[in-house]
C-alpha cells in the first residue's frame, strides 16, 4: 500500500507529457500500377510498326478492348505515400494491324532527382515517313 502511494506522484507527472502519437505517423508505401511508359519508349514508335513490335517497345497493354480492337490503352497510376495521386494515359491506334497514331500524356520525367514523373497532357501524333508522303503525291 505504501509503495502505491510512493508511485502516485510519478504517475501523475506522466499524465502531463505530450502524447507520442502526435509526433509519429505510420509509414505509407508508394503504389505504382499499370504500364510505365517513358518518353524514350514513345520516341521509338514509328508509323507502320506491327502490333508485335509495339508490344516489344511498350509492353503488353493494360487495356485491350474487344469492342475497339484497333486501339490499345496504356494506363499508369502513381500514388505516393504522401502527396498527390498522378495518372497518365496513352492510347495507341492501329489500322490493318499497323501503327497509325499515338495519343495521350507526354512524360516530363525528372531523372536527375529520382522523383515521380510529372505528366503534361498533350496529344502526340506520329508523322508519316517522308517516303509515304512522296508516294501519295505521285499517285495523285
Amino acid at each position: 500500500m505504501k509503495r502505491c502511494l510512493l508511485l502516485l506522484p510519478f504517475l501523475a507527472a506522466c499524465s502531463n507529457t505530450p502524447q507520442i502519437t502526435n509526433y509519429l505517423t505510420p509509414y505509407r508505401i508508394d503504389v505504382r500500377q499499370g504500364n510505365f511508359v517513358t518518353q524514350e519508349m514513345v520516341a521509338q514508335l514509328k508509323p507502320g510498326l506491327t502490333r508485335d513490335q509495339v508490344r516489344f517497345i511498350l509492353g503488353s497493354p493494360l487495356v485491350a478492348d474487344m469492342f475497339h480492337a484497333d486501339r490499345w490503352d496504356y494506363v499508369y497510376r502513381f500514388r505516393p505515400g504522401r502527396g498527390e495521386v498522378q495518372q497518365r494515359t496513352m492510347t495507341v491506334f492501329f489500322q490493318d494491324n499497323k501503327l497509325t497514331r499515338v495519343a495521350g500524356d507526354v512524360v516530363a520525367e525528372e531523372a536527375s532527382t529520382g522523383q515521380a514523373p510529372r505528366p503534361t497532357t498533350q496529344v502526340v501524333e506520329i508523322p508519316a515517313p517522308a517516303s509515304a508522303a512522296a508516294d501519295a503525291q505521285e499517285k495523285k
